[in-house]
């Protein structure tokens, strides 16, 4: 008989504490339903305590969700349980995630404390947790570098104050597998109790090893993995959800099954990926663009003749269609609405007319329209309530000329224009942008990414601004590069300027 593991989806929590990667809580209802539909068992919907828009979303996804368990996050303190009851109060299901760090590194340094402390605050949590749910999960912070017999006295403690589900995270990443694993695998044999509650990984991905962690963690005994959409998170990420569950798919004879439905896996990938403005970079296992492809001719004879000859896994199971409708200047409404179904996006007709307009006019530039463009398409009215709007940009440069740019800003039905000159064309727009503005703003960093290789293709730039000591982000993409970096660059402005 198989043994059932269980998804817990942090894309919300841990995932979107990725600088740039914010959501409003429309999005991440999307996001949350998405997730059902995906079939994960725990969604982490926030950290309530920590700020008005937190304690909202887990709300309004606690509303928006029916079968899916809502978890919040707190620290182990009174006020944190209190605030996430109070956000958790319309969950079907509701889970309160508490805990505090174990290691000597957060003992020490962080609370100035000592183990007989630390035990003592994690059982006063879990029995405060207690007295409003009954799905209570304890996290041991950097159990990955935290002595094996001093988290066992702290798990078997939790277990016995109450914990159903206990957490244990390599928050820095530090752990090999064979530790990680030895470390679970100690936990199952020396934790009276054990059976009364389901261990849980939770893996960070900074030596790169977060996956193989998680991994290693389910195969001693833990029934419970911590993911993340595209493995985003902070620093470098989180474990991958779409990596767990296609490597127990495939490897069947370990027995595990999760509730994924994985043919579902490449639309929440790609919606997680343009809501966040977070690109899925192409070598990336299961989602990204390369994932598929074989440019070798000795690969491409092999899978025309057999797929499995280089394909472990049917591009099918994780959702790619490989007779997948080729959008172009000819297709219609119900093609684009079907692309856009099949990537996890629904729209209102009135919303869907907008866009097939815009794409009508990219597909005029284009010689073929691919799924990335689709959704930039589809994400392209987010930009319609922003204050300041680019109303043209003409830019003359070439070689031996110096660049001057003219642009036209429309800010709250107003029109400016200025023109600048500059050290290249995208310098120049972003002078004459500046001109009109009148602040001190310094871009902080500026990235350009073409989707695919041709050169019409839509290119997306992502820019960080710094404005009166904090940084801001925008987001833009256009088939003009320049187009795009002006498009960011007021994208960062409107988030400080009103």
């Amino acid at each position: 008989m198989s043994d059932r593991l269980f998804i817990f989806d942090t894309t919300l929590r841990d995932g979107e504490q990725v600088p740039g990667c914010q959501l409003n809580s429309i999005e991440k209802i999307q996001v949350a339903r998405a997730l059902e539909e995906l079939g994960v068992d725990v969604i982490e919907a926030g950290f309530p305590v920590s700020s008005p828009g937190d304690f909202n979303s887990v709300v309004e996804i606690s509303k928006a969700v029916t079968w899916p368990t809502i978890c919040a996050l707190t620290r182990a303190v009174e006020k944190d349980i209190d605030v996430a009851a109070e956000a958790l109060k319309f969950a079907k299901r509701g889970r309160i995630h508490t805990g505090i760090g174990t290691s000597d590194y957060h003992i020490r340094h962080k609370f100035n404390s000592n183990q007989d402390e630390i035990l003592e605050r994690a059982i006063a949590a879990t029995k405060y947790a207690k007295r409003y749910v009954e799905d209570i999960e304890f996290y041991c912070e950097d159990a990955g570098r935290t002595d094996n017999a001093y988290l066992a006295r702290v798990v078997e403690a939790v277990i016995k104050a109450g914990a159903t589900v206990v957490n244990i995270p390599d928050t820095t990443g530090y752990c090999l597998p064979d530790e990680y694993g030895a470390k679970i695998k100690y936990l199952m044999e020396h934790v009276d109790g054990i059976h009364n509650a389901i261990i849980s990984t939770h893996c960070h991905n900074d030596l790169g090893m977060a996956t193989a962690n998680t991994v290693q963690g389910v195969l001693n005994g833990a029934r419970q993995v911590e993911v993340t959409i595209n493995g985003i998170g902070e620093r470098a990420g989180n474990t991958s959800l779409e990596e767990v569950a296609m490597i127990f798919r495939s490897h069947k004879e370990r027995e595990i099954e999760t509730n994924i439905n994985t043919t579902k896996i490449y639309g929440i990938s790609r919606t997680v990926s343009s809501l966040m403005n977070m690109p899925v970079q192409p070598n990336k296992a299961i989602v990204g663009r390369n994932a598929f492809a074989h440019s070798s001719g000795i690969h491409q004879d092999g899978v025309l003749k057999n797929r499995e000859s280089y394909e472990i896994i049917d591009p099918k199971d994780v959702g790619i269609d490989d007779s997948a409708i080729v959008l172009t200047a000819r297709s219609g409404r119900a093609a684009l609405k079907h692309r856009l179904s099949v990537l996890g996006v629904e729209l209102s007709q009135e919303k869907l007319d907008k866009v097939y307009q815009e794409f009508l006019k990219l597909a005029d530039r284009k010689k073929d329209i691919n799924d990335d463009d689709v959704l930039m398409l589809a994400g392209k009215d987010r930009t319609a309530m922003h204050r300041i709007k680019l109303d043209y940009l003409q830019v003359t440069s070439g070689v031996g000329l110096q660049s001057v740019a003219s642009v036209c800003l429309d800010i709250a039905g107003e029109k400016f224009q200025a023109a600048a000159a500059g050290n290249g064309p995208v310098d120049a727009a972003i002078k004459a942008v500046k001109s009109i503005i009148h602040r001190t703003m310094t871009i902080q960093e500026f990235l350009i990414q073409a989707i695919n290789k041709g050169s019409d293709d839509m290119g997306k730039v992502h820019m960080q601004v710094e404005y009166d000591g904090n940084n801001y982000y925008g987001f833009a993409a256009n088939t003009d590069i320049i187009a795009a970096s002006v498009e960011a660059f007021i994208d960062a402005i409107n988030k400080f300027v009103k």
